[in-house]
């Protein structure tokens, strides 16, 4: 079958064994670096993908991507707004809602946000009602004075399901008698964990409930849930220009954001430096062929003598360079990806044995190494390190093709 000359040699001096085992060993060197790069670089963005999905969906799994809110103070005709944002492409989902401050007294004192909630609308928004550990959200119906607790809320009151709380709200009733606090007991109907701290230290109960607690009528705010969070700049541009000017509407991403361009920065700078050690790797190359240009002159000789041009014997080395650098990247590429999809198990595996834990659930949001693959990062990663293997070849093989006959046979 017929091949290039340049690539049929290129080959064969990959398949020969070599006489100078040095050289041998600095080419497998350079391999296995490319190797542990791309796996390095594989494993690191994954386990950043997997921080940011696991952050994502914890925090915006319990706030609405976009808000609409009263101009002055209760939302006017909600039901018409929810019916206006529903309409409006991308979103999911509207849930009208009232957050106040309270104080709660359980067998413990703690202030916290109190929300008052449409369980059918907010369960769409939210979901509150997936991470119920104990009780349901159904059971907030208007009238029952039922309240749900966030977990870390519920610990730090001292209370479970069934027990019963005194919401305290910081205004005063004015009365015959004077000034007097506005407060309702409440009995706790559920619990449920957030998994994020801020998030697990709110309360609910049923809006009709909280209209009378806060003698407030009508929702004060609009939760909207949208089917791609990263366009809710655009829904809400869209939002206000459909619902005019007695309504407000802000995003996640006025709040939020930070916290998310922070994890999209870190992911870059890992990339970066994780990319600069696969760079180290491949241009090891550089070494490898200058070594083997060498090593081969008396062949390179030969070749010119019988014709060859400098083009092709620049494509021989190339040829060999970029075989080392494909079999490196292919074997990190595939050592990344089972990392990638292994390593959650791998920790939890590597904390059990040895009794530790590496992220502490009372320090960080998440309390378990997350790893998140993305195939186009692995796409990315490979064709990268294959473009520094293939520019770590030039400078050698043009070296190559510059040797002159007579002078690499005159001592032959």
């Amino acid at each position: 079958m017929f091949r290039p000359l340049s690539l049929f040699v290129g080959l064969r001096y990959v398949r020969a064994k070599r006489r100078n085992r040095f050289i041998s060993f600095i080419s497998l060197v350079s391999m296995l670096g490319i190797a542990v790069g791309v796996t390095a670089l594989i494993t690191v963005i994954s386990v950043m993908n997997g921080f940011d999905h696991e952050l994502r969906d914890r925090i915006l799994g319990m706030v609405p991507e976009a808000t609409i809110s009263g101009l002055q103070g209760s939302v006017r005709d909600w039901q018409h707004a929810v019916r206006v944002a529903e309409a409006t492409p991308h979103v999911v989902a509207a849930a009208p809602y009232i957050e106040q401050e309270g104080y709660i007294l359980g067998q413990r004192a703690q202030g916290a946000v109190v929300r008052g909630v449409i369980p059918s609308y907010d369960e769409k928004v939210t979901r509150i009602a997936e991470r119920m550990v104990k009780g349901n959200l159904d059971s907030l119906t208007p009238g029952s004075w039922n309240i749900v607790l966030g977990q870390q809320l519920a610990l730090d009151l001292g209370v479970t399901v069934g027990d019963h709380v005194v919401v305290l709200v910081p205004q005063i009733s004015v009365t015959p008698i004077g000034g007097i606090p506005r407060l309702r007991r409440f009995t706790v109907s559920g619990i449920f964990s957030a998994g994020v701290q801020q998030y697990d230290a709110i309360a609910e109960i049923n809006l009709r409930d909280a209209e009378r607690l806060y003698q407030q009528s009508g929702p004060s705010s609009i939760g909207v849930k949208l089917d791609q969070p990263f366009l809710a700049y655009q829904v809400g541009q869209a939002l206000s220009q459909k619902l005019g000017g007695f309504y407000a509407v802000s995003t996640w991403m006025d709040s939020q954001s930070n916290l998310f361009k922070a994890i999209a920065m870190e992911k870059k700078v890992m990339f970066i430096i994780l990319s600069l050690i696969v760079a180290v790797a491949a241009f090891n190359l550089v070494s490898t062929l200058v070594m083997l240009v060498t090593d081969k002159q008396a062949d390179i000789a030969i070749l010119r003598t019988l014709g060859a041009r400098p083009r092709m014997v620049m494509g021989v080395f190339m040829v060999q360079g970029m075989v080392s650098g494909i079999i490196g990247t292919a074997l990190g590429a595939l050592g990344g990806v089972l990392l990638a999809i292994n390593l959650p198990g791998i920790v939890d595996w590597v904390q059990r044995l040895f009794h530790v834990q590496f992220l502490s659930p009372d320090v960080y949001y998440i309390s378990n190494l997350p790893s998140r693959l993305e195939w186009r990062d692995v796409g990315w990663i490979t064709a990268l390190a294959l473009v520094l293997s293939l520019l770590a070849t030039i400078y050698p093989a043009w070296r190559a093709s510059r040797t002159q006959p007579a002078e690499a046979l005159r001592y032959e």
